[in-house]
């Protein structure tokens, strides 16, 4: 186990101001898809949709190009494409996007062409399930900053990496789940037993003992980032074991406790809006603080390679939970999240990084 202590970690101070305002552009930008940003999205020979987003920028602004696996409703990729979509509406970068992009030949070959013919200052996406074809376009073209969201780490001269390191607002909302069950029993429904998964998880298994160390937390992992199907099921079969508290790591759990009627926790933006009665909060990735430093770099005609986690910390401003439902939850529990998150953001108490496959979970793929 690593707490944040062993991690390079520069204070990276985000207004707290911010966090409302781009709570809501997250949110309204988790139901779009490749077309948003305001233009026409032109069909790609890769199979990906590609946009725009820049509304008319300036040439002389550096180009940042975000290329994503999934589509933009899924909330991870949605949450980078609305930092970089913010920027460009700040008037700090032109931006572009293509997403859609589900196998690492299509991620390759739409990189090669982006970066041959684009040449942006910046491409930004995800490589988890590309990570051999993003890191060999990369070496490819070293005077293009690579920045990706990665389970490995950095390589010279020119490729970055980042990830949600969102384990204080899992904690958070472990606090809440534990207060408010009343069967016991808390379940939870998540990609895949990975590292960056598995610590968002065990930060809110952690929470949960807090503030109901009897509770017993359900773990189900359903091998997919995005499959709203599947884990809708797997969050039926938990609440069929007596879970009346969801916490949905994946889209599809909310609609399965909207339907029991008992409280969700939503993932990544605020989504309150798939089941306003039902969902208690959320767990917010910031990535504006991550674009930020990359804007800075560029200002500085810095390429590099580096570890960009200290940028999604709690503690730096790369994350948070939404506000709490107060029709759902009871206003004591509220001022003891409330007192837990202000030693979190003064950095008196660190949530442990727990990288390792949650006791007692399942894969409910077979």
């Amino acid at each position: 186990m690593d707490t944040r202590d062993d991690l390079a970690k520069p204070k990276y101070r985000a207004r707290r101001g911010l966090f409302a305002a781009l709570a809501a552009f997250l949110l309204v930008l988790s139901a779009c898809g490749g077309n948003s940003g305001g233009s026409d999205a032109a069909e790609d020979t890769t199979g990906g949709d590609s946009s725009d987003d820049s509304g008319g920028a300036d040439a002389d602004l550096p180009l940042f190009y975000g290329v994503f696996a999934t589509s933009l409703e899924e909330p991870w990729d949605g949450a980078i494409h609305a930092a970089l979509s913010s920027a460009a509406e700040d008037g700090m970068i032109e931006y572009r996007h293509l997403d859609g992009l589900g196998t690492a030949d299509a991620m390759e070959r739409s990189l090669r062409e982006i970066a041959t013919e684009d040449k942006p200052a910046v491409i930004v996406g995800d490589a988890f399930a590309a990570e051999d074809a993003v890191r060999a376009v990369a070496a490819d073209f070293p005077e293009i900053q690579f920045a990706f969201g990665s389970g490995g780490g950095p390589v010279a001269p020119n490729f970055s990496v980042f990830d949600n390191w969102m384990q204080d607002p899992g904690y958070l909302a472990g606090m809440l789940a534990g207060g408010t069950t009343e069967s016991n029993t808390i379940g939870v429904v998540g990609a895949m037993p990975i590292p960056e998964v598995n610590r968002i998880i065990n930060g809110f298994i952690e929470g949960v003992a807090e503030t109901n160390p009897d509770a017993t937390v359900l773990v189900s992992f359903i091998n997919s980032f995005f499959d709203p199907a599947t884990a809708q099921q797997a969050a039926q079969a938990q609440i069929d074991a007596g879970a009346d508290v969801l916490f949905a790591e994946r889209d599809g759990v909310i609609a399965a406790a909207a339907e029991a009627e008992i409280p969700a926790i939503g993932m990544m933006v605020d989504q309150s809006d798939q089941a306003p009665d039902f969902v208690a909060t959320s767990l917010l990735w910031f990535m504006r603080p991550t674009i930020d430093h990359l804007i800075e770099n560029v200002a500085s005609d810095t390429v590099t390679s580096e570890d960009l986690a200290q940028f999604s910390f709690l503690v730096n401003g790369g994350s948070a939970i939404a506000p709490i439902n107060t029709d759902l939850i009871d206003g004591d529990l509220i001022a003891k999240i409330a007192e837990r998150q202000a030693e979190m953001e003064s950095g008196s108490f660190e949530t442990t990084v727990n990288e390792e496959t949650p006791a007692g979970s399942t894969d409910v793929t077979g």
